[in-house]
């Protein structure tokens, strides 16, 4: 019989919460009609749509019109990236990021730069955090867009999101953040902090695959419009057309709904175990933290193992899932872009490790964690010449 695996790699997906499940499968088999048609079926079906739409307007507290529902995170980045590029043209193409985003936005910023816009990369700091004064003095009139991850998927750093978008909005540029690891997992009030554009998945908290979600402010001051990414039908504000994916967004919402009713207790026992964990690893000689040591999120813990390689140390925590990286990136040879923008030297990057924990992890699993990565770094060092 297959041992059970030890899964530490909820950055990069978690599971499926039987409730979200639950909730979709009506739609799945019976109620399995067309959310645009306008018969008494497709109305019962657009109904779900509304509550689900509902239900994560209120996990972040905006309105159920800002809500745009996509098939992730990444098409939501598209969708709100070039979208500001195209229908804000006129007045600039300059747009400022952070070399430490997810490469869903670099690689948009990258195609946009061969469209002839200009894009600042601002530096952070030994920790992760984008120095305030430094987007200050780098915005410009000319600055149509600002793009700052909320939460970092590697090293989960939390930026100070509510000053960037201060500054932001003082030189009449839109705020977006990514918050694909912050959502449904640390209370977020878009008005409250000022983002003017929000991407987010599902499968990032407990909810379905192939779906997600950008935020789009429709209220003044800073209200925003985009050119649409997919066009045909107008579904989604005229947005993103295309026939809605139903248990995917029932499911959504569920996940949504139940994040807004577990959140914190989540946190405090996540937090715990993450803690636990760290606490432990950080015993073995020559290991350090990547990143802030308090402003992170709690699920997060990048851990270098200096002198060893982490895809060696991988190879041999069987059944146990973790991780070097973003999973979106995994299949690179190059080391982290993350670490590297903190200052991190290659050899170190390529002997870091990122665990990230979720809400069906169990002390059970961290301690048999500990345990076998203790074996392993000390198998492999002893196989080392320098240590």
């Amino acid at each position: 019989m297959m041992e059970e695996t030890i899964y530490l790699d909820n950055n990069a997906t978690t599971k499926l919460d039987p409730r979200v499940l639950e909730a979709m499968l009506p739609y799945l088999t019976d109620s399995y009609a067309n959310a645009a048609s306008n018969h008494q079926f497709g109305i019962l079906v657009n109904d779900a749509v509304k509550e689900a739409r509902k239900k994560v307007a209120n996990l972040i507290s905006a309105e159920s019109n800002e809500i745009i529902f996509t098939s992730g995170a990444t098409e939501a980045i598209n969708l709100a990236i070039k979208g500001v590029a195209e229908n804000y043209v006129n007045k600039g193409k300059h747009i400022i990021s952070v070399p430490t985003e997810h490469s869903a936005v670099l690689d948009v910023l990258r195609y946009l730069e061969k469209k002839g816009y200009q894009i600042t990369y601002l530096p952070v700091n030994r920790e992760g955090l984008l120095e305030l004064e430094t987007l200050r003095e780098s915005l410009r009139k000319d600055t149509i867009l600002v793009i700052v991850m909320f939460v970092n998927n590697e090293i989960g750093v939390i930026q100070p999101i509510k000053d960037i978008a201060k500054i932001t909005h003082e030189n009449g540029s839109i705020f977006m953040s990514d918050a694909t690891q912050a959502v449904g997992k640390i209370p977020i009030d878009v008005n409250d902090l000022g983002i003017d554009l929000m991407s987010f998945s599902g499968h990032k908290f407990y909810g379905p695959k192939g779906v997600g979600a950008l935020y789009v402010r429709s209220r003044r001051p800073n209200k925003v419009s985009l050119s649409p990414l997919i066009h045909g039908g107008g579904h989604e504000r005229g947005y993103r057309s295309g026939t809605l994916n139903v248990p995917g967004i029932v499911g959504l919402g569920k996940a949504a709904e139940l994040a807004v009713q577990e959140m914190e207790n989540n946190s405090v026992r996540i937090k715990k175990l993450r803690d636990h964990l760290e606490s432990e690893l950080l015993k073995i000689k020559h290991t350090f933290l990547n990143g802030h040591k308090t402003n992170r999120l709690y699920n997060i813990s990048n851990i270098c193992f200096k002198g060893v390689d982490a895809d060696a140390i991988m190879t041999g925590m069987k059944n146990i899932a973790i991780s070097n990286g973003s999973a979106c990136t995994s299949m690179k040879v190059e080391p982290s872009h993350v670490l590297k923008a903190i200052g991190i030297k290659d050899d170190e990057a390529y002997s870091s490790i990122r665990f990230s924990l979720g809400k069906f992890n169990t002390i059970e699993d961290i301690n048999k964690t500990i345990t076998t990565l203790h074996h392993q770094v000390t198998l492999l060092r002893k196989l080392s010449v320098d240590y």
